[in-house]
């Protein structure tokens, strides 16, 4: 497509040179440069396409960066980026040192709030506007929340307080009756009447404007019409839900309709209270493969624009994911106890087949982490084995859930943590990086991590045949390709497994790093250094007896996680050798604490020493330096002999 416009848009500035009637052409090629864009280098595709003209209108009729566009979660924030500055930019989407694929204030002044966890930017825009209001200024602040947003708590916490301030807040619902999968809950079914009900405004007005024209007792008449109206509108009037929460509700309007936008956007923007506009839209618009399948298209690899076919290398291995998805069906075909709980993620999560198989035992809470695991202990109280399948980095939403709901009551809920560890290009929001740390640290909590698909099937097993909170976390993307045994067996709590032995010293691998550590040392042995290797399999509670012996035998330790060194697998061993007096020096390997940038896994795996190459640098280093020497030669004394080594 012959760009027109696009390549003379450098910023909203740009963008409001434009006449208005041209502006349906800027949003056939804003469409065009995002699908040829994504098709090569990937990213959130159908929320984007579904937002354009909503984005065209913001952009010319407000005036960012003084004017705060906050956006909810940010996959529909692609064209806000190529219009701010970023067009040239865009190819590099999120790739290592390129831009991100959610808004990020680091990254433009047009970008109000970093972004990527949904129901926020209702809260975050209230206190914009609040503070704006206290320093005495007078710019807009547009909050664009879809309809999943609202399934969250923390997206209607913004709405109840912003109803009781009542600042000058406009609130945009961009209503595509979608998050990643279908929306459900009884909030997206009243949205969806709304949606569907205009017919019955339209006769109201009708009726209304009839009465009113009748000579002499038409006004009189009309009184009273409008009075029954009145009391029976809450059965049947669209939008009385957010009147009542002091929004006023404009709405619905055709969000792919620029002239109702802008008119509309002109009409409610200086209302003096807080303003909610529903705005329909479409996920996927403007590409036919993505409108028809929106959820295929929601996050995407490469493809094919003419086919829409994904260029996607042959699995080697089935993913951690859908052998997590199998297992569950397996486990609720031998014990009926046996539920599942997702948050708006059922395909994310494997769960597609359970959900087909035991729609009954099967439950999508929407948006809502802390519902779901609060959920869950409601469900474990009364005898069944709640499975939470949530990524890693979502189950910190519902941190206090966990401790008080689950913990405090040691409840038999079981936490499958998908995406545990580096994600890749989604970024910082997205790594898995943190939940050993803040899960270890729950009482009555048992954290595991499996080596490979195999074991994942075997901590499935352990965790429903356990009997008290437990969760383990496992990575994204393919398995390692080993057998999968024909039925699951238990795995006793806190028993690690010896792969490899050897007496210069001793990894303790947890999870995805344990193959990584295997190769190291094979290549490592080649070299003279003969190295034990240990599947640790939990981080709580640890082997302590086996890493006892081994701290007590072996000239040094390494530990190895996927995950952050603050507080993480290496942080626990190393407080339990020191807790015992053992002189041993110990080298941890694992994530620094640091904000870990978007970019492919491999890449960020050896960023920061994750892979074999790293981890073996990384010891040969170690071993021949003086702490390990110190401790060869039989340093003693707590404070002599243990040293620990954080690399990073």
């Amino acid at each position: 497509m012959e760009y027109r416009y696009l390549t003379h848009i450098d910023s909203p500035a740009d963008l409001k040179k434009i006449p208005r009637a041209e502006l349906p052409r800027v949003a056939e090629e804003l469409r065009d440069f995002m699908i040829s864009t994504v098709a090569k280098v990937g990213g959130h595709l159908a929320s984007s396409l579904g937002t354009v003209e909503l984005t065209l209108a913001l952009h010319y009729l407000f005036n960012a960066p003084r004017d705060k566009i906050v956006w909810d979660v940010g996959h529909q924030a692609y064209g806000h980026k190529i219009l701010t500055g970023r067009r040239d930019r865009f190819p590099t989407l999120r790739q290592y040192g390129g831009i991100s694929g959610f808004p990020v204030r680091d990254e433009s002044p047009y970008d109000a709030f970093n972004v990527a966890h949904a129901c926020t930017s209702i809260s975050a825009a209230l206190g914009m506007c609040t503070a704006r209001d206290l320093a005495g200024q007078d710019n807009y602040v547009i909050a664009v929340i879809g309809d999943a947003g609202l399934t969250g708590g923390v997206g209607l916490e913004g709405l109840n307080q912003a109803g009781h301030l009542k600042p000058r807040l406009l609130v945009i619902l961009n209503d595509n009756e979608m998050s990643i999968s279908p929306n459900v809950g009884a909030l997206s079914g009243y949205l969806n009447r709304i949606v569907h009900g205009q017919a019955y405004q339209r006769v109201r007005d009708e009726i209304e404007q009839l009465i009113s024209s009748v000579p002499r007792v038409g006004p009189r008449l009309f009184r009273m019409v409008r009075q029954w109206v009145e009391a029976v509108k809450g059965l049947i009037l669209p939008g009385l839900v957010f009147e009542e929460l002091g929004f006023k509700y404009v709405g619905p309007v055709n969000g792919h309709n620029l002239d109702t936008l802008l008119a509309t956007l002109e009409q409610v923007k200086d209302h003096p209270g807080p303003v909610l506009l529903h705005v329909v839209t479409r996920k996927g618009k403007g590409y036919a493969h993505a409108e028809r399948l929106p959820m295929k298209y929601h996050g995407v690899t490469a493809f094919d624009i003419s086919t829409g076919a994904f260029a996607k290398a042959p699995a080697s291995a089935p993913s951690y994911t859908s052998v997590f998805g199998q297992a569950m069906c397996e486990r609720a075909a031998a014990d009926r106890r046996v539920v599942a709980i997702t948050a708006a993620m059922t395909e994310g999560t494997g769960l597609s087949e359970f959900a087909a198989r035991y729609p009954r035992r099967f439950f999508d809470v929407g948006i809502a982490e802390q519902h779901a695991v609060t959920f869950a202990a409601g469900l474990a109280c009364e005898g069944l084995r709640p499975v939470a399948a949530i990524y890693s980095t979502f189950l910190q939403r519902a941190y206090d859930q966990v401790i008080h709901d689950v913990c405090l009551m040691n409840l038999p809920v079981t936490f499958a943590l998908d995406r545990g560890g580096i994600v890749g290009s989604d970024g910082p929001t997205h790594h898995g990086l943190y939940d050993i740390a803040y899960l270890v640290a729950a009482p009555n909590m048992t954290v595991m991590a499996p080596k490979d698909e195999n074991e994942l099937r075997h901590m499935l097993y352990t965790a429903l045949e356990h009997g008290a909170p437990i969760a383990f976390r496992y990575p994204r993307g393919n398995g390692m390709g080993v057998a999968l045994e024909a039925a699951p067996r238990q795995l006793e709590i806190g028993r690690a497994e010896i792969l490899r032995e050897g007496s210069d010293g001793a990894i303790l691998a947890l999870g995805s790093m344990v193959y990584p550590c295997l190769e190291a040392a094979t290549r490592l042995a080649q070299e003279g250094l003969s190295l034990t290797v240990i599947n640790a399999r939990f981080a709580k509670p640890l082997d302590e007896e086996l890493i006892a012996c081994l701290a007590a035998e072996k000239p040094f330790l390494v530990t190895a996680e996927e995950g952050t060194l603050s507080g993480g697998f290496g942080a626990l061993v190393a407080a339990l050798v020191q807790d015992r007096r053992i002189p041993v020096s110990m080298l941890r390997i694992g994530v620094p604490d640091r904000i870990i940038p978007h970019g492919s896994p491999a890449l960020l795996h050896a960023k920061y020493g994750l892979d074999c190459d790293g981890i073996c640098e990384r010891i040969r280093h170690f071993a021949s330096g003086p702490s390990a020497a110190s401790a060869a030669t039989g340093a003693t004394g707590a404070a002599a002999g243990f040293r620990t080594r954080s690399r990073s």
